[in-house]
């Protein structure tokens, strides 16, 4: 069996802290807007590693800082996680950090505290090796991202006025390069009838009835949305229905469909509103047609109101990050890489896709486990991902070059 390089030999001399650091995260809930536990562990692994500053913005978001260099480098992870559903569909405690034949299960292990615990522990290879030359690098635990992907972000940049030379998004890959997903945005549409009693529906205009008319042309929407060779289909579905009625034996006077809308390169916020518009008309309704607002405050308190559209992004596969990234893989781990792309949406929509900052994925972890209640993250995966990300500084400073 061949030698292994330094990086990933270095790497997995911290396997028994990494385990440890995983398990211990996943042990602590931290649903969005209830991170504050969750951050003050992250603190202290960062204290105890040998991160040269820490802080926690306004936000709730913690960013840990090494380095001096030319060349500043972001790495992401954030540090909610979803909620658990029944405890009756699961095998093993969620909360417990189960290991078991070299992984690790429960709430989170795969979206995405895993990449934390490779990030916190890449640090620390990055200092033994003295692999940070030309280079700073912030470690960033985002908050609220599985209630609002991107938010985080919008406030780091706009805010905390961090503008870095490069991402990396630490969402589970299963140790592949990801370049880019599909957006989404999130669209309101409401019917709006006349009441009437219900032993007489005549008498008024039931607003259910016309929202079956539009859920009917909405899934016919989605059949005929473009394609791309790379990112795949966009895609539209009702995720929740609702109506209103002054009483169970009355004809509801409105109903509402939420939207789940998928973005696909070349798709735009304009073109998916003008589609489901056009829907409506087809449907032969009259109806109200919203972009959704996200506002809820976050666990500090603070409120930082966006729209709930998230753009479609891209990383050509011959721009300098993404070749750095393969560089990074293939000196830390040997081989050649496969470069691909996330099903799901991630904290990139606002890195890159809104504020335009080149950004490239890898992560420990296969995304099918994400809000799972199989969620697991393999324990060499963490040890492969902190060999990954000590290397990647070094690489993307010798591509800026």
């Amino acid at each position: 069996m061949p030698k292994e390089n330094a990086i990933l030999a270095q790497a997995r001399k911290y396997e028994r802290q990494m385990v440890r650091f995983m398990r211990e995260l996943i042990a602590i809930p931290g649903e969005s807007c209830q991170e504050r536990a969750v951050v003050q562990r992250i603190k202290a692994e960062m204290h105890k590693v040998g991160f040269e500053r820490v802080t926690i913005d306004k936000m709730g978001n913690i960013l840990g800082r090494v380095g001096r260099g030319k060349q500043v480098i972001a790495m992401d992870a954030h540090v909610d996680t979803v909620g658990v559903g029944s405890r009756k569909e699961w095998k093993w405690d969620p909360y417990k950090g189960k290991l078991a034949k070299g992984v690790i299960y429960g709430r989170g292990a795969s979206d995405q505290r895993g990449g934390m615990v490779g990030m916190v522990w890449g640090v620390k290879v990055m200092k033994d090796l003295g692999l940070l030359e030309g280079a700073t690098v912030y470690v960033v635990g985002s908050v609220q991202e599985e209630d609002c992907d991107g938010l985080c972000w919008q406030y780091i940049a706009n805010e905390d006025k961090l503008r870095p030379d490069c991402v990396v998004i630490t969402e589970p890959t299963n140790l592949n390069i990801y370049r880019g997903h599909r957006g989404r945005m999130e669209i309101g549409v409401t019917t709006r009838g006349v009441s009437c009693h219900g032993s007489a529906p005549e008498r008024g205009k039931n607003a259910v009835y016309m929202m079956a008319r539009v859920v009917r042309e909405i899934e016919r929407l989605n059949e005929r949305l473009r394609d791309d060779a790379f990112l795949g289909k966009g895609s539209v579905t009702v995720s929740y229905i609702d109506c209103k009625t002054p009483s169970l034996c009355a004809v509801p006077d409105a109903a509402y469909i939420h939207l789940d809308r998928r973005l696909t390169r070349g798709e735009t916020k304009a073109i998916a509103v003008a589609e489901v518009k056009e829907a409506v008309r087809r449907a032969g309704v009259k109806a109200e047609v919203e972009v959704l607002r996200y506002d809820t405050p976050s666990y500090t308190g603070l409120s930082y109101p966006t729209e709930k559209y998230y753009p479609t992004w891209v990383l050509e596969e011959r721009h300098p990050v993404c070749r750095a990234a393969v560089a990074a893989y293939r000196e830390a781990l040997g081989g050649k890489p496969k470069v691909d792309k996330w099903t799901f949406s991630t904290n990139g929509v606002a890195t890159m896709g809104m504020s335009r900052i080149p950004t490239v994925g890898f992560g420990p972890a296969n995304e099918v486990y994400a809000h799972s209640v199989d969620d697991q993250v393999p324990v060499e995966h963490l040890v492969k991902a902190a060999a990954f990300y000590a290397a990647f500084p070094r690489q993307f400073v010798k591509q800026a070059r």
